[in-house]
């Protein structure tokens, strides 16, 4: 499509210069201009407009692709970008998780502070489309990673979350490491 548009835009740039020399010559011929003359100076000029205007077309039509490619590839980096934010932060949520859980049952303002904590940045992470992958379904292989047998599930269930899983907009950010029923 670039070709194209620039194989108008060399035609568009030859007839100018054509039309250039032509109208040189036209000033530099005598002054005595007849109505045919005048007639085909006018149809001249028309098509110098009509060419104008689609080389102006063209150029808008240019920008406006261009405009758009920009916003495609602007669009793509944030995403990437996001993602890779957010990859990084799940090691965190990991962790965040872990101290919990090593806190058991006994309440202190250290493990109240982790639990508001985790709760916060999992908060954050909502806003920005990264959630939580599911895991009451049953095992989805596009969501779920199966990394060992659990005998005490039943077949394709799962029994035990080793890892949970995210996802960010719909797309797998990190598949959930599981434990399946045979």
């Amino acid at each position: 499509m670039a070709n194209e548009h620039n194989e108008q835009a060399q035609d568009i740039q030859q007839e100018q210069a054509e039309q250039q020399n032509e109208q040189t010559q036209a000033d530099v011929e005598p002054a005595n201009v007849s109505v045919e003359d005048l007639q085909e100076q006018i149809k001249k000029l028309e098509e110098s407009l009509k060419l104008e205007k689609a080389r102006t077309a063209n150029a808008v039509y240019e920008a406006q692709k261009s405009v758009e490619r920009i916003q495609r590839e602007s669009e793509k980096h944030k995403d990437t970008v996001i993602e890779k934010f957010a990859k990084e932060l799940l090691d965190s949520v990991d962790n965040l998780e872990r101290a919990i859980q090593a806190g058991g049952n006994e309440e202190s303002p250290v493990l109240e502070g982790v639990k508001l904590t985790l709760k916060s940045l999992l908060t954050t992470l909502e806003k920005f489309g990264v959630v939580e992958a599911d895991t009451t379904r049953g095992f989805n292989a596009d969501l779920h990673q199966a990394v060992g047998i659990d005998p005490t599930a039943k077949p394709n269930e799962i029994g035990n979350v080793l890892q949970k899983g995210y996802t960010l907009n719909g797309r797998l950010l990190r598949p959930a490491m599981v434990m399946v029923g045979q």
